[in-house]
């Protein structure tokens, strides 16, 4: 029997991710530098990957002077060839990777008379075959860091809370920012990724889990209309929309040994947007 990796003398510990290896995509956006930020003020040494080297840079060196541990991997996702170097490097400098964080996505607002096919080719590829690639490549490292981890190796997928309810057109009024539905549409294929991934990886010791964020809207989004932000707000039973920050807390639960008991589950980070 795996003995639990909680010490009863210091509970806490069990968040830390000290001596730990992470990769987390889409690394400098708005929701990923916070992220970016508590596993590396967790302990982990993190590898941050985006497409845009200036930004994906300057990001790194925030937080190397902060004192923190990381380092940038620039590349696109869905560039096969790019995914296998990056791993291939990481192996070499690491040996191991105790976290994967998917989380980079992209695309454009869209209604259903606007979609094309090539929107949902677009987005399934970002966020449901590149995760999986990810996730595929990556199993040697997971593996080997399983092995010496308590709390065994941790995959963290970044999905919606549209991968489980529709967005209510009302109230995109004229924002220009309509979620699409090959969004929600690839986000909840995610979701099922994430539950399969986790069944078939529990015996290696891989929990395999996915975080639903709700409305996490960015200033500039609200800057196009004046009214988005109160009508998001309304919608919501907080009644107020989240901010980057937090998800810190949920990604370490699911990060670390908080979480060695916990696989399959999709965690809803929306305050109670989906509980409607």
């Amino acid at each position: 029997m795996t003995k639990s990796p909680i010490d009863e003398r210091d509970p806490l510990s069990v968040f830390r991710l000290d001596g730990r290896v992470a990769f987390l995509s889409g690394a400098s956006g708005w929701l990923g530098r916070p992220m970016a930020k508590a596993l590396a003020f967790a302990g982990a040494h993190v590898v941050l990957n985006g497409r845009r080297e200036d930004v994906l840079e300057g990001y790194v060196d925030e937080l190397r002077r902060a004192g923190l541990s990381v380092s940038a991997a620039c590349f696109d996702v869905t560039d096969e060839a790019a995914v296998r170097r990056h791993i291939d490097r990481i192996g070499q400098q690491h040996g191991r990777l105790d976290i994967l964080v998917n989380n980079a996505s992209s695309g454009r607002p869209g209604t259903i008379e606007s979609a094309t096919a090539a929107d949902f080719d677009q987005l399934y590829r970002v966020n449901v075959t590149a995760a999986f690639q990810m996730l595929q490549l990556c199993l040697p490292l997971l593996r080997k860091a399983a092995d010496g981890a308590r709390g065994g190796a941790s995959v963290v997928n970044i999905a919606s809370m549209y991968g489980s309810v529709s967005p209510d057109p009302s109230i995109y009024g004229t924002s220009g920012l309509n979620n699409p539905p090959y969004y929600g549409a690839a986000k909840a294929g995610l979701i099922q990724l994430t539950r399969y991934a986790a069944c078939h990886l529990a015996a290696d010791r891989i929990r395999v889990n996915c975080i639903s964020p709700g409305p996490f809207p960015s200033p500039q989004a609200l800057e196009r209309d004046p009214g988005f932000h109160g009508r998001l707000n309304a919608k919501n039973p907080m009644r107020r929309t989240g901010e980057p920050a937090e998800l810190a807390g949920p990604l370490l639960f699911l990060a670390s040994d908080a979480s060695s008991y916990v696989t399959g589950t999709n965690l809803a980070v929306d305050g109670g947007w989906t509980a409607w």
